[in-house]
């Protein structure tokens, strides 16, 4: 049995609200922080004027949040393995010739299995940057459309 989501009659000013609190994440490409800065003031400029707004402003920023807490889950994951490899195979030569840059004396053989790991860290990160894209840009059409909209493996920091 599929479930849907309610349709609920939003005026057409709080579902372009919500439907820019979604878009208003993806300045994270332009501007440092503004995932989180622009959702923040659009949120609570209007949780207390529509509920409708309020409960996408809350979605988008539990969703960032929880992308946060995944990226530095992944970071503290891939960041010391590699470290750690590159420390382990110095001294490590670097050679400059006729404009050619050449890294000598490394050694991965005993490190492939940490290798993966951080590696399949990076992929995972990359997918979720990718997945979190298309999920954002699906909100805000579900926002516009004025239907409620939950992101997938979101943690409910703001309840």
């Amino acid at each position: 049995m599929e479930t849907t989501t309610p349709l609920i009659m939003e005026t057409t000013s709080e579902k372009n609200t919500a439907t820019f609190t979604h878009l208003s994440t993806l300045s994270q490409y332009i501007i440092p922080f503004g995932n989180y800065i622009f959702p923040i003031l659009i949120w609570t400029s209007y949780k207390d004027k529509s509920e409708f707004v309020n409960h996408h402003g809350k979605q988008t920023l539990n969703f960032q949040l929880s992308i946060l807490l995944y990226s530095l889950i992944l970071a503290l994951i891939a960041i010391p393995i590699f470290i750690a490899v590159i420390f382990q195979n110095l001294p490590m030569e670097a050679v400059f010739n006729n404009d050619d840059f050449y890294i000598r004396n490394i050694n991965f053989q005993g490190n492939i299995g940490l290798l993966s790991i951080g590696a399949t860290a990076v992929v995972l990160f990359g997918v979720m940057k990718f997945v979190e894209f298309f999920l954002v840009i699906y909100a805000s059409i579900k926002a516009s459309n004025g239907e409620l909209y939950k992101y997938p493996l979101t943690i409910p920091f703001i309840k």
